[in-house]
């Protein structure tokens, strides 16, 4: 019993120590999905090679919080495991192997949906939060909260394809800020990263956008066709715009 009790007490410090680095790392700005999975790849030891690790690797403060979820991964990893053999040869000696598997199976059952919980995560994140803020000295900040990317608005990775509407024109040609669309930065097909690009900046084939604005726009900015139908879509979705703001004045004043 003590074995069962040990291993389940690490269980719960390993979920929680992850959690906390989930937290960390989507206050330096990664998503809540792909802080969670480089936060159990670290822990776990697992180390995906992934475009979002390099992420990982050229931010200092992510590298830190990971560097120590690495360390903090091995003894745990070892200890459930011990714990774990230890726990299943003393219950086969002692003949009661089936009530310490059925006490094992149960409770490894509901660490499993606490982990899963959404009414745990939503109680303790802001937890985790106010105390990192408060007792470490991490640079952190929450893009997600502070750029409202949640519902109808986010942020999106736009490869620009050939013959599209985008290509050959200039920022100052597009207009993309009549649409409620913001270009953050481009990732041309030859070159470095350009951050907040100017209007002369002319956009490529197969350079990538970072956009931010209403998804749903996003989504279809780079489906639209070059010429005449294509600008036809930018008015109708500058009209729909303009016309929201018309709405809200309306219904403020």
């Amino acid at each position: 019993m003590i074995a069962i009790a040990s291993l389940f007490v690490v269980l719960i410090l390993s979920l929680l120590v992850t959690r906390i680095a989930t937290v960390a790392l989507t206050l330096t700005g990664l998503s809540n999905e792909v802080a969670r999975f480089q936060a159990r790849s670290a822990f776990s030891g697992v180390g995906f090679t992934t475009g979002e690790s390099e992420q990982i690797v050229n931010h200092p403060v992510r590298r830190r919080i990971l560097l120590l979820l690495m360390l903090l991964g091995n003894a745990g990893i070892v200890t459930v495991t011990t714990s774990l053999i230890f726990t299943l040869v003393s219950a086969t000696e002692e003949g009661n192997l089936l009530p310490q598997l059925l006490l094992l199976v149960g409770g490894l059952s509901g660490l499993l949906i606490a982990a899963n919980s959404v009414w745990v995560n939503r109680h303790l994140s802001p937890i985790i939060k106010w105390a990192l803020e408060k007792w470490t000295d991490l640079d952190v900040r929450d893009y997600a909260n502070l750029l409202q990317l949640y519902g109808k608005y986010g942020i999106l990775e736009v490869q620009v394809q050939a013959g599209g509407w985008l290509v050959e024109k200039t920022l100052s040609q597009l207009r993309l800020s009549e649409e409620g669309v913001l270009v953050l930065g481009i990732n041309p097909k030859t070159g470095d990263y350009l951050a907040a690009p100017r209007g002369q900046t002319l956009i490529h084939a197969e350079d990538t956008l970072i956009l931010y604005g209403n998804v749903s726009a996003l989504a279809e900015l780079n489906q639209r066709r070059a010429g005449y139908v294509g600008d036809v879509a930018h008015k109708q979705a500058a009209d729909h715009l303009q016309e929201e703001f018309e709405t809200q004045d309306h219904l403020a004043s």
